[in-house]
């Protein structure tokens, strides 16, 4: 039997964890436009009985021009309260897909204090594939909870940690964007970026850690990392587009027992387009 992660769970464990009384199910889909998917259209349609719609847009810092970026510990508290969520909970997260924007919903919840978080492996459309439940019809408001946060800010970096991190290479920065877009031989899907990556990064694509929706299992994950030379006591920071998928990879890294990780939360849309950070492109 293969070794999984313990951060992940599988559709048929949750079906029967349904009726636990702390168990909060967590829809945290978001899509690219390209992937030409409307999320919260499809929450509205059909959803894990008793899912609740995270939207990493809206819970969100709003003072800042970048997408999506982590919102002040209290703000996110009060959105996650109102969905009847606490930090003691035994939530699951999961998107459409599998493992694409739910990765960093269940990383937002872990740097806010969230005890218990897991990801559901296969998505909403394996499960759907399984014949499992599925909740129709307007969503039924969920009672209101208290969570208490205690943020992590270990788990976070900022632009000015990276710049620092150029002099140094104490961390190793894996960037999970698409090989030619990491390369510099493709642009970037949001305007005004650049092209490229951050000196010295790795490319571990995001694409590469799962298979049907499915996080690998932890002797690939191992091989992905060995892959990129990444050695247990070397400081790793995530990195993507924007945030989202490096999640992917902190995911996996804390599912084979790496202990010194963190995400660049700003990713290459706050690198891409600061001019004096350097870039660099494969020829």
């Amino acid at each position: 039997m293969s070794e999984r992660s313990r951060f992940t769970i599988a559709p048929e464990e949750l079906r029967a964890r349904f009726g636990q009384l702390n168990l909060r199910v967590v829809d945290g889909s978001w899509y690219l436009a390209a992937q030409n998917r409307d999320a919260a259209a499809e929450y509205a349609a059909a959803r894990i009985p008793g899912a609740v719609y995270f939207d990493i847009d809206t819970i969100a810092d709003k003072s800042s021009d970048l997408p999506h970026m982590l919102p002040k510990p209290e703000v996110f508290a009060q959105a996650v309260g109102a969905m009847g969520i606490c930090e003691t909970d035994d939530i699951v997260v999961y998107d459409g897909p599998g493992l694409f924007s739910a990765p960093r919903v269940w990383w937002t919840f872990r740097v806010m204090g969230a005890k218990s978080v897991r990801v559901l492996d296969g998505g909403f459309d394996r499960w759907k594939e399984a014949g499992l439940p599925v909740e129709t019809g307007t969503p039924k408001s969920p009672n209101p909870a208290t969570f208490r946060p205690n943020f992590d800010a270990s788990r976070v970096r900022t632009i000015a940690d990276i710049r620092a991190n150029l002099a140094t290479q104490k961390a190793l920065v894996l960037d999970a964007r698409p090989t030619p877009r990491f390369a510099g031989q493709a642009p970037e899907p949001r305007p005004g970026l650049r092209s490229g990556h951050m000196p010295g990064a790795k490319n571990l694509p995001s694409d590469r850690f799962a298979i049907e929706g499915r996080l690998l299992d932890l002797p690939q994950l191992r091989e992905l990392f060995d892959s990129a030379f990444l050695t247990p006591d070397r400081p790793a920071i995530t990195s993507c587009g924007s945030g989202v998928t490096a999640a992917i990879i902190s995911l996996a890294l804390v599912s084979v027992g790496h202990k010194d990780h963190a995400l660049y939360d700003g990713s290459w849309a706050e690198w891409g387009k600061a001019d004096d950070a350097p870039v660099a492109r494969w020829e």
